[in-house]
């Protein structure tokens, strides 16, 4: 059964958001097929990234926890991988939006919080820059983050307070996959390549390269002009 794992984790992480999208006060699967242009996009540029990583060995995954079937390097659980996380996660910031539209921070605290991200995440590259995971990631974040600041920051008002909420299974997630309750890891990581900090099992650069995945989606899709309406009433 090990060997399934990681499918069963894409698996769990889906079926409740997936099921809830049909529910008639969010109806979050009419705004899924609105963004899924602009994830397949987005997905596009994070495979490419992945797959190269995995060549190079920067990180890898654990064949025990796979069933194993690969596709260009990866093994297909990691291909589903982009497709239920970010789908739980969306479901996540789109449901905070319709149903609790208040909680989102003022353009003041958003400005404020977003500068201190950016601030921190440039003294870090400065002092782990060559660190392939670290620099790409962090070059990465400050690059999406000054780009929302500049042309969306209504968007980043809800999602700074929605990231804060997807981060709760985002850590249960990764925890299990980097080692958290199981004897081994699902994916590991050289630590040549990152800054060897961990919160938990879970590398400090996850955060920020989920954060890049799911901001960076729903930036392309305002900027596409789609239907998909960001602003908070």
């Amino acid at each position: 059964m090990d060997n399934y794992l990681y499918l069963l984790i894409n698996i769990t992480s889906i079926i409740i958001p997936f099921i809830f999208s049909f529910y008639p006060r969010t109806e979050f699967i009419s705004t899924w097929k609105k963004i899924f242009p602009s994830l397949i996009i987005m997905n596009g540029i994070y495979l490419i990234w992945d797959i190269i990583f995995t060549r190079i060995g920067v990180w890898g995954f654990n064949e025990d926890y796979l069933i194993g079937f690969t596709i260009l390097s990866l093994p297909f659980e990691e291909w589903l991988f982009f497709i239920c996380i970010p789908f739980a996660s969306l479901f996540i910031h789109y449901n905070k939006i319709k149903l609790q539209p208040k909680w989102r921070l003022s353009e003041s605290k958003t400005k404020l919080v977003a500068t201190i991200i950016i601030v921190l995440l440039l003294i870090l590259l400065i002092l782990n820059f060559g660190k392939l995971y670290t620099t790409i990631t962090f070059i990465s974040s400050i690059a999406i983050l000054i780009l929302v600041l500049v042309r969306n920051i209504s968007l980043l008002q809800d999602f700074l307070v929605s990231y804060a909420f997807i981060l709760i299974p985002f850590f249960i997630v990764n925890g299990i996959l980097t080692g958290s309750f199981i004897v081994e890891q699902v994916v590991w990581y050289n630590n040549m390549h990152n800054m060897g900090i961990r919160i938990g099992t879970i590398p400090f650069e996850d955060i920020f390269y989920g954060m890049t995945l799911l901001l960076g989606t729903l930036f392309l899709s305002s900027e596409l002009k789609g239907p998909v309406n960001h602003q908070s009433k």
